[in-house]
Protein backbone atom coordinates (compact mmCIF):
# COMPACT_ATOMS: atom_id res chain seq x y z
CA UNK A 1 0.00 0.00 0.00
CA UNK A 2 1.23 3.37 -1.05
CA UNK A 3 0.13 7.02 -0.08
CA UNK A 4 1.89 10.09 -0.40
CA UNK A 5 2.21 12.72 2.06
CA UNK A 6 2.84 16.04 2.43
CA UNK A 7 3.48 18.73 4.90
CA UNK A 8 3.21 22.71 3.56
CA UNK A 9 3.49 25.27 6.04
CA UNK A 10 0.72 27.86 3.95
CA UNK A 11 2.00 31.58 6.35
CA UNK A 12 -1.83 31.72 7.25
CA UNK A 13 -2.56 31.91 3.33
CA UNK A 14 0.00 35.23 3.44
CA UNK A 15 1.73 34.84 0.36
CA UNK A 16 5.22 36.09 -0.52
CA UNK A 17 3.57 39.31 -1.91
CA UNK A 18 2.11 39.99 1.20
CA UNK A 19 -1.60 38.98 0.16
CA UNK A 20 -3.99 36.56 2.19
CA UNK A 21 -5.25 34.30 -0.82
CA UNK A 22 -6.35 31.60 0.38
CA UNK A 23 -7.77 30.31 -2.64
CA UNK A 24 -4.30 30.13 -3.84
CA UNK A 25 -3.20 27.87 -1.18
CA UNK A 26 -5.96 25.50 -2.27
CA UNK A 27 -5.09 25.60 -5.43
CA UNK A 28 -1.06 24.43 -4.51
CA UNK A 29 -2.88 21.62 -2.93
CA UNK A 30 -4.48 20.57 -5.99
CA UNK A 31 -0.96 20.62 -7.55
CA UNK A 32 0.25 18.57 -4.78
CA UNK A 33 -2.41 15.76 -4.51
CA UNK A 34 -0.79 13.97 -1.81
CA UNK A 35 -3.12 11.43 0.04
CA UNK A 36 -2.33 12.36 3.22
CA UNK A 37 -1.38 16.49 4.17
CA UNK A 38 -0.39 18.12 7.45
CA UNK A 39 -0.94 21.99 7.37
CA UNK A 40 0.96 24.46 9.85
CA UNK A 41 0.38 27.70 10.50
CA UNK A 42 -3.58 27.35 8.81
CA UNK A 43 -5.38 29.61 11.61
CA UNK A 44 -5.25 32.88 12.60
CA UNK A 45 -3.00 33.39 15.88
CA UNK A 46 -5.24 35.59 17.68
CA UNK A 47 -8.69 35.45 19.05
CA UNK A 48 -10.70 32.51 18.10
CA UNK A 49 -8.50 31.17 15.61
CA UNK A 50 -10.67 31.03 13.26
CA UNK A 51 -9.45 28.59 10.11
CA UNK A 52 -7.99 30.77 6.98
CA UNK A 53 -9.31 28.28 4.81
CA UNK A 54 -12.80 28.42 5.04
CA UNK A 55 -14.86 24.96 5.50
CA UNK A 56 -16.34 25.40 2.79
CA UNK A 57 -13.77 25.69 0.34
CA UNK A 58 -12.36 22.30 1.41
CA UNK A 59 -15.68 20.75 1.17
CA UNK A 60 -14.94 21.28 -2.43
CA UNK A 61 -12.01 19.66 -2.29
CA UNK A 62 -10.43 15.77 -2.78
CA UNK A 63 -10.08 16.22 0.87
CA UNK A 64 -11.66 16.54 4.88
CA UNK A 65 -9.97 17.89 7.88
CA UNK A 66 -9.46 15.33 10.85
CA UNK A 67 -11.34 17.04 13.39
CA UNK A 68 -9.01 17.87 16.63
CA UNK A 69 -9.97 21.81 16.82
CA UNK A 70 -10.74 23.04 20.33
CA UNK A 71 -12.56 25.66 18.82
CA UNK A 72 -16.06 25.78 16.63
CA UNK A 73 -13.92 27.96 13.80
CA UNK A 74 -10.68 26.34 13.80
CA UNK A 75 -9.83 23.48 12.02
CA UNK A 76 -6.53 22.43 13.86
CA UNK A 77 -4.92 23.14 16.89
CA UNK A 78 -2.49 25.64 17.77
CA UNK A 79 -2.42 25.84 13.83
CA UNK A 80 -1.41 22.44 12.96
CA UNK A 81 -4.33 20.42 10.94
CA UNK A 82 -4.73 17.22 9.10
CA UNK A 83 -6.01 16.50 5.46
CA UNK A 84 -7.04 13.27 3.92
CA UNK A 85 -8.65 12.33 1.27
CA UNK A 86 -12.46 11.71 1.33
CA UNK A 87 -12.24 8.05 0.86
CA UNK A 88 -10.49 7.60 4.27
CA UNK A 89 -12.04 6.23 7.23
CA UNK A 90 -10.88 8.70 10.17
CA UNK A 91 -11.19 6.74 13.31
CA UNK A 92 -10.00 9.19 16.14
CA UNK A 93 -8.30 13.14 16.25
CA UNK A 94 -6.70 14.24 19.36
CA UNK A 95 -4.71 17.98 19.53
CA UNK A 96 -1.48 17.14 21.53
CA UNK A 97 -0.34 20.12 23.92
CA UNK A 98 3.63 19.99 23.57
CA UNK A 99 6.05 21.88 26.30
CA UNK A 100 6.86 25.46 25.58
CA UNK A 101 7.02 28.79 26.76
CA UNK A 102 4.59 29.60 23.80
CA UNK A 103 1.73 28.18 22.81
CA UNK A 104 2.78 24.99 20.61
CA UNK A 105 1.33 21.48 19.81
CA UNK A 106 0.24 19.01 17.21
CA UNK A 107 -2.47 17.63 15.35
CA UNK A 108 -2.97 13.66 15.58
CA UNK A 109 -5.10 11.61 14.11
CA UNK A 110 -5.82 7.40 13.25
CA UNK A 111 -7.12 6.16 9.55
CA UNK A 112 -7.64 3.86 8.45
CA UNK A 113 -7.13 2.80 4.59
CA UNK A 114 -7.47 -0.53 2.52
CA UNK A 115 -8.06 -2.13 6.12
CA UNK A 116 -4.65 -0.79 7.50
CA UNK A 117 -4.76 1.86 10.66
CA UNK A 118 -2.06 4.40 10.53
CA UNK A 119 -0.81 7.27 12.89
CA UNK A 120 -0.53 10.61 11.61
CA UNK A 121 0.43 13.47 13.35
CA UNK A 122 1.20 16.71 11.99
CA UNK A 123 3.11 20.12 14.22
CA UNK A 124 5.31 22.67 14.21
CA UNK A 125 8.04 23.11 16.42
CA UNK A 126 9.89 25.60 18.48
CA UNK A 127 12.85 27.68 17.69
CA UNK A 128 14.69 27.12 20.21
CA UNK A 129 16.59 23.47 20.10
CA UNK A 130 15.81 22.89 23.81
CA UNK A 131 12.49 23.19 23.64
CA UNK A 132 12.06 21.60 19.90
CA UNK A 133 13.87 18.29 21.69
CA UNK A 134 11.35 18.59 24.41
CA UNK A 135 8.72 19.09 21.87
CA UNK A 136 10.12 15.61 20.00
CA UNK A 137 10.31 13.77 23.14
CA UNK A 138 6.33 14.53 24.01
CA UNK A 139 5.35 13.46 20.61
CA UNK A 140 7.51 9.91 20.84
CA UNK A 141 6.06 9.76 24.30
CA UNK A 142 2.87 10.08 23.30
CA UNK A 143 3.24 7.18 20.47
CA UNK A 144 4.96 4.95 22.88
CA UNK A 145 2.39 4.79 25.54
CA UNK A 146 -0.24 3.29 23.59
CA UNK A 147 -0.83 -0.08 23.68
CA UNK A 148 -0.99 -0.37 19.70
CA UNK A 149 2.11 -0.96 17.44
CA UNK A 150 0.19 1.46 14.73
CA UNK A 151 2.88 2.88 11.15
CA UNK A 152 2.99 6.05 11.84
CA UNK A 153 4.05 9.53 10.13
CA UNK A 154 5.07 12.36 11.53
CA UNK A 155 4.74 15.69 9.39
CA UNK A 156 5.89 19.28 9.70
CA UNK A 157 7.81 22.68 10.06
CA UNK A 158 10.64 21.16 12.43
CA UNK A 159 12.37 24.17 12.68
CA UNK A 160 15.44 22.64 12.32
CA UNK A 161 18.37 23.38 9.62
CA UNK A 162 20.36 20.14 9.95
CA UNK A 163 18.75 16.97 8.22
CA UNK A 164 20.01 14.71 11.27
CA UNK A 165 21.75 17.24 13.93
CA UNK A 166 19.87 18.99 17.02
CA UNK A 167 16.50 17.72 18.09
CA UNK A 168 16.74 15.08 15.18
CA UNK A 169 18.63 13.19 16.90
CA UNK A 170 15.90 12.64 19.32
CA UNK A 171 14.57 10.35 16.83
CA UNK A 172 16.80 6.82 17.51
CA UNK A 173 16.19 3.46 16.10
CA UNK A 174 13.28 2.43 14.06
CA UNK A 175 12.49 5.60 12.48
CA UNK A 176 13.79 7.27 9.37
CA UNK A 177 13.98 11.14 8.96
CA UNK A 178 13.14 12.13 5.83
CA UNK A 179 14.24 15.50 4.45
CA UNK A 180 12.72 15.95 0.75
CA UNK A 181 15.13 19.24 0.13
CA UNK A 182 15.03 22.58 0.79
CA UNK A 183 11.81 24.60 1.14
CA UNK A 184 12.31 27.74 2.83
CA UNK A 185 12.08 30.59 1.44
CA UNK A 186 10.21 29.94 -0.66
CA UNK A 187 11.28 32.22 -3.92
CA UNK A 188 15.00 30.72 -3.46
CA UNK A 189 14.99 28.23 -0.74
CA UNK A 190 17.98 27.68 1.42
CA UNK A 191 17.14 25.86 4.37
CA UNK A 192 15.48 22.16 5.01
CA UNK A 193 13.15 23.03 7.56
CA UNK A 194 9.99 20.88 6.35
CA UNK A 195 10.55 17.17 6.82
CA UNK A 196 8.52 13.57 7.41
CA UNK A 197 9.70 11.22 10.00
CA UNK A 198 8.59 7.79 9.35
CA UNK A 199 8.19 4.82 12.15
CA UNK A 200 10.09 1.31 10.65
CA UNK A 201 6.63 0.13 8.87
CA UNK A 202 7.97 2.53 6.34
CA UNK A 203 10.04 2.62 2.91
CA UNK A 204 10.01 5.65 1.33
CA UNK A 205 10.26 5.43 -2.09
CA UNK A 206 9.92 8.96 -3.34
CA UNK A 207 10.79 12.78 -1.64
CA UNK A 208 10.35 16.39 -3.34
CA UNK A 209 10.17 19.68 -2.63
CA UNK A 210 6.98 20.78 -4.58
CA UNK A 211 8.42 24.02 -6.06
CA UNK A 212 6.41 25.79 -9.16
CA UNK A 213 5.72 29.15 -9.51
CA UNK A 214 2.23 29.25 -7.47
CA UNK A 215 3.90 27.55 -4.78
CA UNK A 216 6.71 30.31 -4.66
CA UNK A 217 3.99 32.97 -4.46
CA UNK A 218 1.17 31.40 -2.09
CA UNK A 219 3.59 31.18 1.04
CA UNK A 220 7.13 31.87 2.22
CA UNK A 221 7.56 27.40 2.62
CA UNK A 222 7.14 25.19 -0.12
CA UNK A 223 5.47 22.06 0.13
CA UNK A 224 7.62 18.63 0.75
CA UNK A 225 6.16 15.52 -0.30
CA UNK A 226 7.28 12.29 0.22
CA UNK A 227 5.50 8.54 -1.44
CA UNK A 228 5.43 5.98 1.49
CA UNK A 229 5.16 2.28 0.99
CA UNK A 230 3.07 0.26 4.01
CA UNK A 231 6.06 -2.69 4.61
CA UNK A 232 4.98 -3.63 8.10
CA UNK A 233 2.01 -3.85 9.93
Amino acid sequence: MKITFASYNIHKAVGTDRRRDPDRIISVLREVNADIIALQEADRRLGDRASVLPRAWLDDTHWRVVEVARRPRSIGWHGNALLVRRDFDVVAGEALDLPTLEPRGAACGEVRIEGHLIRIIGTHLDLSGLRRRDQIRSMLNHVGACDRNLPTVIMGDFNQWGRQTGAMREFGEGWQVITPGRSYPSRQPVATLDRLVASGHWECTEAQVHHTALAAAASDHLPVMATLNLTKK
